[in-house]
């Protein structure tokens, strides 16, 4: 924020509902206005000026209510002559495109916002740093293993109002904040609440996965048109999935492929993560106990925990690429869970095991990663500056004969 407040004339911030944006915003501010209180609405709509008038850094809350506030900052911003650190909108949805004029492409700095990392909420030491290992920084540490630990750090999830709830407290707020979103925020987009609810609800059942539109399609409609009716056309999912992205409340990771140009990196289909692992546990109707006796979910929950705390750190990086998470898969079966990616082209890449009886198949993924890459001149990549294991249950974190680093999750940070 400090950063972008000198940088740009105004700083969006981003985020799904409840991760803490306003607080944020408010801690870097001197006075706010909140277009969804009271009569704000139809006084912004009349004459958006009147929202930027504060003492500056001045916020902007839920300025996506009035997507003319867009180009009146930014108008604003240009008579500004220069000057920085004016305004901090803040949004948990994206406006329709068309309502607004201008991207505000050097005018306003763009945050995104997720629930709080691990490190963040006191449960990870962060001795080992992603800046770090980049740099060529480690030094091995201990932690307690706890699986039990990590099923309830999953379902009570990061959100900074339920860091001292139990599990199950956090689980009930979690799920009449599914159903806000169902029963609210998406009919005002003006979309079905029942068929977002169930596509969320495959979305959990597929979390991590490149899952074809087909399979979403039959997982939403089937239940409600019955095996014998013609489904949806792929089409509609496709206009459903960029509902849930704009509301920050699904994570699309992309393809990753050397070199930086290649073709491959827009072919690659999409991964989809929640914005917090709490979301999927919610959507399944699962608690600690329910998500230990399905290992299975418990993998792949323990991945989007991994996920949300990996993107939270790859941000705080300094010239950090666009997209700085994305995931690997070629033709011959070869998937790598997570590419860390910097401008500058250098990378590292991760695993993510929920144990360390698994630890060495994610050693065998990135050697063999690895040594592919070395075999490729027209690969055209800079060697990894890091390639490593994220472990759940794990003790240690370590440096491997292998070159590889094991790490708990529990010690990671940024």
């Amino acid at each position: 924020m400090e950063k972008y407040l000198s940088l740009f004339g105004a700083v969006e911030i981003t985020g799904t509902k409840w991760c803490g944006k306003t607080w944020t915003a408010r801690a870097h501010a001197s006075s706010i206005a909140y277009v969804d209180r009271g009569s704000n609405i139809e006084i912004a709509t009349a004459d958006p000026s009147l929202m930027l008038v504060g003492e500056t850094p001045h916020v902007i809350d839920e300025w996506q209510r009035v997507p003319a506030l867009w180009d009146t900052v930014r108008h604003a911003v240009d008579d500004a002559q220069g000057k920085k650190g004016l305004w901090i909108l803040t949004g948990s949805s994206t406006p329709q495109k068309n309502k607004v004029a201008h991207s505000g492409a050097g005018r306003i700095g763009r945050i995104h916002m997720l629930p709080l990392s691990l490190q963040e909420s006191g449960e990870s030491t962060g001795e080992v740093s992603l800046a770090g290992l980049f740099s060529g920084e480690f030094t091995p540490c201990r932690t307690e293993v706890d699986v039990r630990g990590i099923a309830h750090l999953a379902c009570r999830g990061g959100w900074p109002e339920a860091i001292t709830y139990s599990a199950e407290d956090s689980q009930v707020v979690i799920r009449e904040y599914l159903r806000s979103i169902f029963e609210q925020s998406i009919p005002q987009m003006g979309k079905s609440a029942d068929t977002a609810e169930r596509l969320v609800a495959s979305l959990a059942r597929n979390l991590g996965q490149a899952a074809k539109l087909e399979t979403l399609n039959k997982d939403t409609f089937l239940e409600a048109r019955g095996a014998n009716n013609s489904f949806a056309s792929e089409k509609t999912i496709a206009t459903y999935l960029e509902t849930l992205t704009s509301l920050f409340l699904v994570n699309n990771i992309k393809g990753w492929a050397p070199p930086a140009r290649s073709p491959q990196r827009m072919q690659t289909k999409e991964k989809r993560y929640f914005a917090d692992p709490s979301i999927a546990i919610a959507s399944l109707g699962m608690l600690p106990d329910s998500l230990l006796d399905d290992w299975q979910t418990f993998g792949l929950v323990f991945e989007n925990l991994c996920m949300r705390d990996l993107q939270v750190y790859a941000r705080a990086l300094p010239d950090v690429a666009t997209h700085p998470i994305r995931y690997y898969r070629d033709d011959s079966g070869l998937e790598v869970d997570a590419i860390i990616e910097k401008a500058d082209g250098s990378w590292g890449a991760f695993e993510i095991k929920t144990s360390e009886a698994k630890v060495q198949e994610g050693i065998d993924v990135l050697v063999r990663l690895r040594d592919k890459l070395r075999k490729n001149p027209k690969a055209q990549m800079k060697e990894a500056s890091f390639l490593g294991v994220i472990v759940g249950a794990a003790e240690y974190a370590r440096k491997t004969p292998e070159g590889i680093y094991v790490i708990p999750i529990r010690t990671l940070g940024a």
